[in-house]
């Protein structure tokens, strides 16, 4: 068949990618010059399924209402008209039950680890390169409530097939030495060996060269205005200089913009952006510095190792659409990265950068097949979109393709 994914971040370049290996002709349309310029440009750098625990938890109510007014807060709230986020809000308080909860863990898990194992199939298959460590990712807490929380969290994990570890203060120093100033700080943590970290704009340029060499056309600075349908089904996308784009199928994989070009088809996806936050740094010789790729819980804080540099990102801001840098919330990066690191010895200043998630309330991403003919959606991917990247863009390449995907998730869009 003739496909047409629009997005070129992560998740719709890998979409391309196993569209492409299995045997569809496929073109990719994105607004802007090349592969991975927004949500995947600067991100976490984490391929972390120990992260499975969504948002909406029943811890998460009483810590956003003391985190209310905050602007450094980890998750911040603006208060404000916005019916979109009203909608999504209500859906998210449905997710905090301890029932719900546990579901979405086992689906994101499953859904997950198919990604991991098809990233690493991958890199035997292709030999990319994105400055990948399989070191594993080191969870680290220095509050002792909410070190108890997450040891019944990783239990739950261990169940559902993650082998995410918990381990004492002093297991976390031995496994990052860079953590050793911050020791005293540590009540203890968790690992998972099996995880890993890498730079996702890197992988996501790599991997859209791959794919061009196997045939996929990939058409940047083209903006498409809206989706055309008809009789039950999509014509054509329309681009803003009045081109129509036909195939036989069309995947939307738009990140946080999904809903707003399904929205006038009647598709109404429950993803609002999520504004994220990174710096990095780049690293002297005498720095002293993660390998290990860290995530601070309490903090909502992750740092990766790319290289000789360091990213920190994290946090989320619901704000719209809106992607301007807030000062308070960039310093909160790196003033955690020194408490938790004091010999850095970063080389010039840290390049702050944010971009918008698409997260869902329960942190299911969207994917499948619409009730509009022969339209399909891979979106919703929330902090997980690099996590999740190629097991999402494998299992929707089986479903087009009517085969049935591999993990234990529910393909389908409303």
């Amino acid at each position: 068949m003739r496909v047409l994914v629009l997005g070129a971040g992560v998740v719709g370049v890998a979409s391309a990618w196993y569209l492409a290996r299995a045997g569809h002709e496929v073109t990719v349309v994105d607004r802007q010059p090349g592969a991975g310029l927004e949500t995947s440009f600067a991100n976490g750098g984490q391929i972390s399924v120990s992260h499975a625990e969504p948002w909406a938890n029943p811890r998460v109510l009483p810590k956003a209402l003391k985190w209310l007014g905050r602007e450094d807060a980890p998750l911040l709230f603006r208060l404000r008209w916005d019916p979109a986020l009203l909608r999504w809000t209500l859906r998210f308080l449905r997710e905090c039950t301890p029932g719900r909860t546990r579901g979405n863990i086992r689906r994101i898990v499953a859904l997950a680890l198919y990604s991991r194992e098809q990233l690493g199939l991958l890199r035997q298959e292709t030999g990319i390169e994105y400055d990948q460590l399989t070191r594993g990712i080191l969870h680290i807490y220095t509050d002792a409530r909410e070190f108890d929380a997450a040891t019944r969290a990783a239990a739950l994990m261990r169940e559902f097939g993650c082998a995410r570890r918990t381990i004492s203060a002093t297991d976390c120093v031995a496994i990052e030495p860079a953590l050793a100033a911050a020791g005293p700080l540590l009540v203890g943590g968790d690992y998972t060996a099996d995880d890993e970290s890498g730079d996702a704009h890197k992988f996501t340029r790599a991997l859209a060269a791959l794919a061009a060499a196997r045939g996929v056309a990939f058409r940047y600075g083209t903006a498409v205005e809206r989706i055309d349908a008809a009789a039950g089904e999509v014509s054509a996308l329309v681009t803003a200089g009045g081109e129509r784009l036909v195939a036989d199928a069309y995947v939307v994989a738009g990140a946080s913009y999904t809903p707003r070009l399904l929205a006038p088809l009647g598709v109404r996806l429950p993803i609002y952006p999520a504004k994220g936050y990174s710096a990095t740094l780049t690293l002297s010789e005498a720095s002293v510095a993660p390998t290990v790729s860290l995530t601070d819980d309490g903090h909502k804080i992750v740092f990766s190792r790319l290289g000789q540099r360091l990213r920190i990102a994290g946090t989320a801001e619901f704000n719209g659409y809106d992607t301007t840098l807030n000062a308070v919330r960039c310093a909160a990066l790196t003033q955690r990265a020194a408490q938790l690191f004091p010999e850095l010895n970063a080389v010039g200043a840290p390049e702050y950068w944010c971009g918008l998630r698409p997260a869902t309330p329960s942190n299911l991403p969207c994917i499948g097949r619409t009730r509009i003919g022969r339209l399909w959606v891979n979106a919703g991917h929330g902090t997980l979109g690099w996590t999740m990247a190629c097991g999402a863009g494998a299992a929707l390449a089986d479903l087009l393709s009517g085969r049935r995907a591999e993990p234990d998730f529910p393909f389908h869009v409303q």
